[in-house]
């Protein structure tokens, strides 16, 4: 099954991007239609960008490239998953991975390194 655009109203459906090497799950954004086929075409993770209503491939400001290696799809065509090789950091904040903060007892805690600076 393709990924069924026409499920979200908004006509976006989540993306979550995992490391293909490491399995860690890096971040989760948008994709439409324009982002999918610009993934396929290019080899290069592609998302919408919300807040700036634009085509957002990963790497093109930054320099920290996601090279897809496999896409998948849900069982219900709703939510797709980039396996990609990630170049430095996935975050904007600077971290490998969006998921770098962990809640234990009852606080939250930075479990990572950063890999690069936050862009001012």
């Amino acid at each position: 099954m393709l990924p069924d655009f026409s499920k979200a109203p908004d006509g976006l459906l989540p993306a979550v991007a995992q490391d293909v090497r490491t399995q860690e799950v890096l971040m989760v954004a948008w994709v439409n239609r324009e982002a999918f086929e610009h993934a396929i075409k290019t080899g290069r993770a592609a998302y919408w960008s919300r807040s700036r209503k634009s085509l957002w491939v990963k790497g093109d400001t930054s320099g920290h490239l996601q090279k897809l290696r496999e896409i998948w799809v849900d069982c219900d065509g709703d939510s797709i998953l980039y396996r990609v090789e990630q170049t430095g950091a996935a975050c904007h904040d600077g971290y490998f991975s969006c998921f770098y903060r962990r809640l234990e007892n009852g606080a939250w805690s930075v479990e990572r390194e950063k890999v690069a600076e936050k862009p001012s």
